[in-house]
């Protein structure tokens, strides 16, 4: 079962790449982006949920694997981020580089609340809750761009 856990949690392995694992996870939550994206918008969404809780559960689990806090190999929040920064954005490179940027920008830089979960929740609660309000703040600010341009 350890093993499951470990690829669900470091993404299929990603987070095994060297330089950025967070960086490695949020390109496979672009491909996995392109899988999701032709659902309609409530199973999209019902599908983001299931892969929060079973990224929770998978990265609470690798934390305890390898008795380390927020390893950083563990990435399955960046995938889960990315894929909510990308929600109902067209398949046009332009959005979907600037959601991978916007991502990674609220991600590294974690404005509030991003920093306070990243820093107040521990567990595999606390690993996903940082990246999800940064998907949410990617959201946010590529949803703004499609309604002004």
């Amino acid at each position: 079962m350890d093993r499951v856990f470990m690829f669900i949690a470091t993404g299929a392995g990603s987070g095994y790449l060297p330089k950025a694992p967070g960086t490695w996870g949020s390109l496979v939550g672009v491909l996995l982006w392109f899988l999701l994206r032709p659902l309609p918008l409530a199973p999209y969404c019902i599908l983001v949920a299931g892969l929060f809780v079973l990224g929770t559960v998978a990265a609470g689990a690798a934390e305890k694997i390898v008795d380390r806090g927020d390893p950083g190999l563990v990435v399955i929040d960046e995938i889960v981020g990315q894929i909510i920064a990308l929600t109902a954005v067209p398949a046009h490179p332009l959005w979907i580089i600037l959601g991978f940027i916007f991502f990674r920008f609220f991600d590294i830089l974690k404005p509030f609340p991003v920093g306070w979960l990243d820093s107040h929740i521990h567990g595999g609660l606390g690993i996903m809750l940082d990246d999800v309000a940064a998907g949410l703040y990617a959201l946010l600010v590529l949803q703004l761009g499609l309604w002004i341009f």
